[in-house]
């Protein structure tokens, strides 16, 4: 579904409309720089541009772009083409964090010299009509989603820049519990990200502890590491 943020955010990577929607090496391309790089805005899931994504790095500089709902308003209609009859924030909140729920389909095409992946953190509004087909889990469906704002934007080129947006100190050996502390998520998410930076060869196992698996980083990457490093000891 095409949505407006995703011709919002178009824009704000390139405003010259007659770059927008290029035809390239048979496939449609969402916008092309003034440096000649491909912008791709992806709002859906990573996976589905994975290939694509794969295909174009061998002959071009590519930047994926990814946004987060930071923040988001829910507007609710009573009917497709009626006013907006109430609206609330929603409680929940995506993080940086986010991103690895996404990286986990996607490390066959990230890292690669020619690819940047920019995570935009932003505040969005959410127009819900009534859903076509009512269930009891399924009430209403998504009309449009508008960009806000962007609050932040963090560039990715390299598993090092993924590492060094772990906001706490990662114990030299770790589990994912310890990673979920230090990158302040939930476990389940940890356990995506200890996944990628493993299938990045950013760790590696060196353990357990009880029936969780531990982890260090790969010998290469221990200097590069070190800042954010503290042994279980201390």
């Amino acid at each position: 579904m095409a949505t407006s943020i995703h011709q919002q955010l178009k824009s704000l990577y390139v405003e010259d409309e007659s770059q927008h929607e290029v035809d390239l090496d048979s496939y449609r391309i969402d916008a092309i720089d003034e440096d000649g790089r491909l912008i791709e805005i992806q709002c859906a899931s990573l996976l589905a541009i994975r290939d694509k994504i794969r295909k174009l790095c061998r002959k071009h500089d590519v930047i994926v772009v990814k946004p987060l709902a930071a923040r988001k308003k829910l507007l609710k209609k009573e009917r497709r083409n009626g006013k907006v009859v109430s609206q609330r924030y929603s409680p929940a909140k995506q993080t940086f964090a986010w991103i690895f729920q996404e990286l986990v389909h996607f490390t066959k095409a990230f890292p690669d010299p020619r690819l940047q992946i920019d995570v935009l953190l932003t505040e969005q509004e959410e127009v819900r009509v009534p859903a076509k087909r009512k269930t009891w889990r399924r009430k209403h469906s998504v009309q449009d989603r508008r960009l806000v704002e962007v609050v932040e934007t963090i560039s990715l080129r390299t598993p090092a820049d993924l590492w060094q947006q772990i906001p706490g100190e990662v114990p030299e050996v770790f589990t994912t519990a310890d990673l979920a502390k230090a990158g302040k998520m939930p476990r389940w998410l940890a356990q995506k990200a200890a996944y990628c930076f493993r299938e990045f060869g950013y760790i590696e196992m060196c353990g357990k502890q009880g029936n969780s698996i531990e982890y260090r980083l790969a010998p290469e990457k221990k200097k590069r590491g070190r800042r954010r490093s503290r042994s279980r000891a201390a």
